[in-house]
């Protein structure tokens, strides 16, 4: 039903939009509270650690519950993190009322996929779990750059968060209203979930992703203030240029979601090499900043699909678990590259972020080879029950 998977998706824009928008503020939020960029920084990070520490649990601890209850409660929290963040609370508050919603945001992903899915065909299933994650490219594309652009007119970064306040207001709304109750009829047990566990290939996979996803936010993580201190921009233009960014990942989603029918790992793969390959032009050619910028956009936000698709696809027989470990796995990835450019920041200078960015590429990179030898190796053994990779892109939201 894709009425279900448009609600998603709209949550999904409320919540990327407060976890994300953050990050074209970071300069301002530092010159406030007095502190240094790396600092700030945290306001990104620890948000993305309490969703890989927690966001299993809570996933397998709710995974019986309304999923309607569970999508709304999740976003009236986000919606009371905005409220709050935009009064300029105490630093430490602010980490504070930053880590709650984080808990519950693997619960909306994996709940709002798995209520589209379950309505859909077979053959509709991926089409589904797609117009879900679009909200990642449609906030990277409209909120996320507006509520820097509003942000930066005003000078006040707290107008950022009021509109992350207005946008988790109409989803929580939406979700109440036009979202019928979805009690779940059959609970899958927390042994058969955790057993996923255990697979090699699943682990590989997980490392893949977290190394991926960390090479993507070494330098994202620090967007605003890299375009500021190397490129010599304003924060208006800088805005534009997260607009620019947000506007090249729609295209780009939509070659992946393509792909990814086609041939699961050369798609993963194929970004992966770019996202790498871009951080040595971002390092050497700071004068080709907007076309590289498109380029860098283009390849980072399908990697968000592609990486929930290579985790999901090792283990199909848990896709609601095996999408928020997905998804914390990649929100520690997130924490990992965020820790490891405010380190490179405070001892090389920001300057030198791509280098942490080709580091961890590479890396994933050579995980991933461990992850298809792994792979083809359970396949030789278990031939008759394991779905191909291919089979596995396609049913891997069941």
């Amino acid at each position: 039903m894709k009425r279900i998977a448009y609600i998603g998706s709209l949550g999904l824009i409320g919540i990327i939009t407060t976890e994300f928008g953050i990050i074209g503020i970071l300069p301002q939020v530092a010159a406030w509270y007095h502190i240094s960029i790396a600092q700030a920084g945290w306001l990104l990070s620890v948000f993305a650690l309490v969703i890989a520490l927690g966001g299993p649990l809570m996933t397998l601890w709710m995974s019986g519950f309304n999923r309607k209850i569970l999508m709304a409660t999740s976003i009236g929290i986000f919606l009371v993190t905005g409220v709050v963040s935009s009064l300029s609370p105490p630093f430490w508050l602010l980490l504070v009322v930053r880590m709650l919603p984080a808990f519950l945001q693997p619960v909306f992903i994996s709940n709002a996929i798995a209520a589209a899915t379950a309505a859909a065909d077979k053959k509709e299933e991926h089409k589904m779990m797609a117009i879900v994650m679009a909200g990642i490219g449609l906030a990277t594309v409209t909120t996320i750059p507006f509520a820097t652009y509003i942000a930066g007119i005003y000078d006040r970064w707290q107008a950022s968060f009021v509109i992350q306040t207005i946008v988790s207001a109409i989803a929580f709304v939406t979700i109440l209203l036009a979202l019928p109750s979805m009690p779940v009829k059959e609970k899958q047990s927390y042994g058969a979930q955790l057993r996923v566990l255990t697979k090699p290939s699943f682990l590989a996979s997980a490392a893949t992703i977290t190394c991926m996803i960390a090479a993507m936010f070494t330098t994202y993580s620090y967007f605003a203030d890299y375009m500021g201190k190397v490129n010599g921009m304003s924060p208006g233009t800088i805005s534009i240029m997260l607009l620019l960014f947000g506007l090249a990942g729609l295209p780009g989603n939509f070659v992946a979601g393509k792909l990814l029918g086609k041939n699961l790992s050369g798609t993963v793969a194929a970004f992966l090499l770019g996202i790498t390959l871009v951080s040595v032009g971002i390092y050497f050619s700071p004068i080709l900043s907007v076309p590289l910028i498109i380029v860098w956009g283009f390849l980072h936000t399908p990697c968000f699909l592609n990486g929930n698709a290579y985790v999901i696809s090792a283990a199909p027989e848990a896709p609601v678990f095996a999408n928020s470990l997905s998804i914390s796995f990649g929100n520690l990835g997130i924490t990992i590259g965020t820790a490891v450019s405010g380190w490179v920041i405070n001892t090389f200078g920001i300057h030198h972020t791509p280098w942490a960015m080709l580091a961890l590429g590479a890396a994933a990179l050579l995980l991933m080879a461990l992850r298809e030898w792994l792979y083809r190796r359970e396949q030789a053994t278990q031939p008759a029950t394991r779905p191909t990779t291919t089979q596995a892109s396609l049913h891997y939201s069941a």
